[in-house]
């Protein structure tokens, strides 16, 4: 049971990256974007082709770091790929989102496009890679870290905590701490009031694009080296990701930590009960309970 809440915490720390960059768009954009889910299954497939392909043909050496099962292609392609991302939340937002607000349209037909855009995304991997399930380093098994109490970590379970700590607190600096991260908030707290005050509510929206898109690449990344990748992860991620914003509180980027942390936990303990395959139905469950209980969230006002 501890390893399997240890488990949880690692995909917990996943989820809660995505989610993040959900409550982030919704707090500013205020409507739900389905794509997010696919932005996760882009990061990854764009570090693959940096990893088997692109700097392996550049040359760039397949070492890996120590006990790790990667080196310094994965180390270039992490933030090439957050970067890609971003890009692509930010165009995506330019060429459809934005015309449908200046239209008027309502939160129903953003999300329905939203919809449309992640499955276009996923249709571009299926084409590109295939249904196959992938491997950024095929066949290698590193020993895992024995903990107390019989439970065990391996070494890129560790580093994967490592880089959502150090992500997260970015953002926090970031959001506290800059003149970009303040207006974005304020910009959150009120739309209205913010563009009277002069902040150009319109950069801030791309900020917030290009930030919620980089999240969710680094997800997709460190979820395929925890387990692997496929054309559907990001498909199968949107639950839980909507169930930890909903638990965390909308809008909220610490409930959102503290919700994928406790939806992740959720899921992994209930294969103790339950077979795998029910861990996104597990996800669902919570959104729904919590949809009745407390719709707020943990950290709204009643």
């Amino acid at each position: 049971m501890v390893e399997l809440v240890i488990y949880g915490i690692v995909l917990g720390s996943i989820i809660s990256l995505g989610a993040i960059g959900l409550t982030l768009v919704y707090g500013i954009i205020r409507f739900a974007n389905f794509a997010h889910g696919d932005f996760l299954s882009a990061g990854a497939y764009v570090a693959l082709f940096m990893v088997t392909g692109l700097l392996a043909w550049i040359g760039i050496p397949d070492t890996t770091f120590g006990s790790l099962s990667f080196g310094w292609r994965m180390a270039i392609a992490f933030p090439v790929s957050m970067a890609v991302v971003a890009g692509v939340a930010i165009l995506l937002d330019q060429i459809l989102y934005r015309r449908l607000r200046a239209k008027g349209s309502g939160p129903v037909i953003l999300a329905m496009s939203s919809l449309g855009a992640a499955f276009i995304i996923r249709m571009i991997i299926l084409i590109l890679w295939g249904a196959d399930s992938l491997f950024y380093r095929p066949g290698l098994m590193r020993p895992a870290i024995e903990l107390p109490l019989g439970a065990k970590i391996r070494p890129d379970q560790v580093l994967i905590l490592f880089m959502v700590v150090v992500l997260v607190s970015s953002l926090h600096l970031f959001l506290k701490r800059t003149k970009m991260g303040k207006a974005m908030r304020a910009t959150a707290d009120n739309k209205e009031l913010a563009l009277v005050t002069g902040i150009d509510t319109e950069r801030i929206i791309m900020w917030t694009w290009g930030i919620g898109g980089a999240l969710a690449a680094a997800a997709g990344i460190l979820y395929g080296i925890d387990v692997q990748l496929h054309p559907y992860m990001g498909w199968n991620f949107l639950i839980p990701l909507f169930a930890a914003t909903i638990l965390g509180t909308i809008g909220n980027m610490y409930g959102a930590l503290i919700g994928g942390l406790t939806i992740g936990v959720a899921q992994q303990v209930s294969t103790a009960f339950l077979m795998p395959t029910y861990k996104l139905p597990v996800a669902f469950v919570i959104m729904i309970l919590i949809l009745l209980i407390r719709p707020e969230g943990i950290f709204g006002k009643e």
